[in-house]
């Protein structure tokens, strides 16, 4: 396995470990792949929207 396979099967996980994540928080699926795909987005600040009660889909226009 080259260096650039490794990264990104690394990547691959680590994105699939923020979709659960999100869903766990319940975010909706495709909600939370979205999310899960910009790095750019704080996983901990997404969560927190919901938990403080923020409805998902004002949470998502939040984010994005």
């Amino acid at each position: 396995m080259t260096a650039a396979e490794t990264k990104l099967d690394e990547a691959q996980v680590i994105e699939a470990w923020r979709v659960e994540a999100l869903e766990r928080a319940g975010y909706l699926h495709a909600d939370a792949q979205e999310i899960a795909a910009r790095p750019d987005i704080d996983l901990h600040v997404a969560i927190d929207l919901l938990e403080s009660g923020c409805p998902s889909p004002l949470a998502l226009k939040i984010l994005l």
